[in-house]
């Protein structure tokens, strides 16, 4: 059973991830990230002098500690839970990877922004899609927010599904927190404003290598998925090609422009963050508006994606520790 247990964990969590999603009573290692990130943070700019040195190195001992504590306290926890039982090492290592994966999560909220649009509820609608953008919404129009939350759902289907489960497929949960340590630590400092254009950039830098590979077999996945669910898989392969490099970050244009594709819409373009108009390159092709319906499609090519996802990521899990433990 050795060689399997990696797999396992990973199956079992991807299952209780569809089945019971992010129950908001339940503390989420990411929220612990996020503290530990902000305290790290203070911590680390009352030490450092408040130049462009001191903000870089200050931004890459945060980088360091952040991923060493998240994925060091995980690793404690599961080497304590195999010396106790190996099927509680099992258990525990599943549910870290549950905790991992964000498929229902952005499924439910996004979907909450689809009913809204579905009954006309415009400001109900700016509410829900502000809860997963970080954009300014109170400009959005309907075909607006439903673009917002097609783009996030496209976006996140590498970010919060599949790279994880590439991450984990690899190495575990130990490795998968590795990963989100990471995610999580670009989405809150990883920015180029006046506050984090030099501290914030080893975690912009680091969040870049880590996603280049799983963005695009990300990307791959979904233009298979997208045939399969008989999506226009043909324009999807054909918008990936021409814009998976319309975005400022080498990778969030991936799945993007796959889904873009897929759907026959327009996604990106112009976008306001806090109060200021920022001008970004379109993906895909203005066939039609966007609609609320096309959340509804993003979420079954993301769903559709992450299942094939889970199948090639588990078979080399299989592969890598079936033949380590032989």
């Amino acid at each position: 059973m050795n060689g399997f247990v990696i797999p396992i964990m990973v199956g079992t969590g991807f299952l209780l991830d569809v089945f019971w999603g992010d129950p908001h009573w339940l503390p989420h290692p990411v929220r612990l990230m996020g503290a530990l990130i902000s305290r790290l943070e203070r911590g680390i700019r009352t030490c450092l002098p408040k130049t462009e040195k001191g903000e870089l190195l200050g931004g890459a001992l945060l980088a360091v500690l952040t991923v060493l504590l998240s994925a060091g306290v995980p690793l404690g926890l599961l080497l304590l839970a195999a010396r106790l039982h190996p099927y509680f090492f099992l258990a525990l290592g599943s549910f870290m990877c549950y905790q991992l994966l964000a498929a229902k999560s952005l499924r439910t909220e996004s979907m909450k922004v689809c009913e809204r649009l579905e009954a006309r509820d415009t400001e109900g609608a700016r509410r829900a899609v502000s809860m997963i953008v970080g954009r300014d919404t109170e400009r959005l129009s309907e075909e607006g927010i439903a673009k917002a939350a097609v783009e996030t759902v496209a976006e996140n289907a590498s970010d919060g599904v599949l790279a994880p489960l590439f991450y984990m497929a690899l190495g575990g949960p130990v490795l998968g927190f590795f990963y989100k340590a990471v995610n999580t630590m670009d989405s809150m400092v990883g920015y180029k404003n006046e506050r984090y254009l030099y501290f914030g950039r080893a975690a912009a830098r680091f969040d870049d290598i880590c996603n280049f590979i799983p963005a695009r077999l990300s990307a791959g996945l979904m233009i298979l998925a997208g045939t399969l669910l008989g999506l226009d898989g043909k324009d999807a392969l054909r918008i990936y090609r021409r814009d998976r490099k319309n975005h400022a970050s080498p990778n969030s244009a991936q799945t993007e422009s796959v889904c873009a594709g897929a759907l026959g819409v327009e996604l990106a373009g112009d976008a306001w963050y806090f109060g200021v108009l920022h001008k970004k390159k379109t993906i895909g092709d203005a066939k039609r508006p966007v609609v609320p319906g096309d959340i509804r499609l993003a979420n079954r090519l993301m769903y559709g994606t992450a299942v094939l996802g889970l199948i090639l990521f588990g078979g080399l899990s299989v592969l890598i520790y079936g033949v380590w433990t032989a």
